[in-house]
């Protein structure tokens, strides 16, 4: 396992007034080595090189069938109604995503310590990790409505205080991701290039930007920068595979109109030597069940 995170200065400011230049990454996206985790060399250089990995068949068919019915579950309990980390779809009111799911959870608690997925996010990050966030996704046929393209870094940083973009996220498909269905869209290397985004952020910002994000996106100018230099990729494949993807890298999905439904369990793991600070461009610190302040390495 290898050095700390260096957190004197802001390397990556962002919420700004006017529009700002585009920014060469200035950490690693691998912290680790071969010898840290189930990750062999070539892996982890393709993970370097292009910001994600597809991991197919990550969880067997009986798991998948086991947190589909959790997730079922969740999304019915009614003992939920009105609880805050429960976020519903700003037009049809279906749930659409459900956080600090290992609080509510036992098995996805349980997953979140899985070797498969401590080892992994222990090797990329070369530390011990925490949970930095946690929830569940919903995406409805027909209503289920898909993110503009942004870096999750972006806002971690600005409004959680998150110091550098060591931190990787963990999306464990439990439906198949069709090319159609509102799947993941990535831009493969632009992990390597922060994007600064333009506008203050307001006051519980969170309340609305959990269903539809306006402030921290790109401009179009920049998205299409990226996209010509780096093209776009898409997250598909059967249930049961699993998106490693690094923080900075832009991302976004569009509207699901099949009558295809997609879901899945969404794990951000953060290095334990990467902890939140003051947010870096918000008037406070979001709540801890979006941006956990826990800061204790999971075992």
């Amino acid at each position: 396992m290898t050095a700390t995170t260096e957190t004197m200065t802001d390397l990556y400011p962002s919420r700004l007034t006017r529009p700002g230049e585009i920014i060469e990454r200035q950490h690693p996206t691998v912290w680790g080595t071969d010898d840290d985790g189930p990750f062999d060399a070539a892996a982890l250089e393709a993970h370097s090189e292009r910001g994600f990995t597809i991991l197919p068949d990550f969880i067997t068919p009986g798991e998948v069938t086991q947190y589909s019915a959790e997730l079922e579950r969740l999304a019915s309990d009614e003992s939920l109604q009105g609880d805050p980390r429960v976020v519903r779809e700003k037009v049809s009111g279906e749930v659409r995503s459900i956080f600090e799911v290992t609080r509510i959870s036992e098995q996805i608690e349980a997953l979140s310590r899985d070797p498969r997925l401590l080892d992994r996010a222990r090797q990329l990050l070369g530390s011990d990790v925490y949970l930095h966030q946690t929830r569940v996704n919903y995406m409805p046929g027909y209503k289920g409505t898909g993110f503009y393209w942004h870096s999750d870094f972006e806002t971690w940083h600005a409004e959680d205080g998150m110091p550098a973009p060591r931190a990787v996220s963990c999306s464990i498909a439990l439906t198949p991701n069709y090319p159609y269905n509102g799947g993941l869209m990535v831009m493969p290397g632009s992990h390597r290039s922060y994007v600064p985004c333009v506008g203050e952020t307001p006051e519980n910002y969170h309340q609305d930007s959990l269903k539809e994000q306006k402030i921290g996106v790109p401009s179009e100018e920049a998205i299409t920068e990226l996209a010509w230099k780096y093209g776009v990729d898409q997250f598909t494949g059967p249930a049961g595979s699993a998106l490693w993807f690094d923080c900075n890298i832009m991302h976004g999905s569009g509207n699901n109109i099949t009558p295809f439904p997609r879901s899945n369990i969404f794990l951000v793991f953060n290095s334990v030597e990467n902890t939140l600070a003051e947010p870096y461009a918000a008037p406070a610190p979001r709540p801890t069940r979006i941006a956990d302040r826990d800061f204790t390495p999971l075992r």
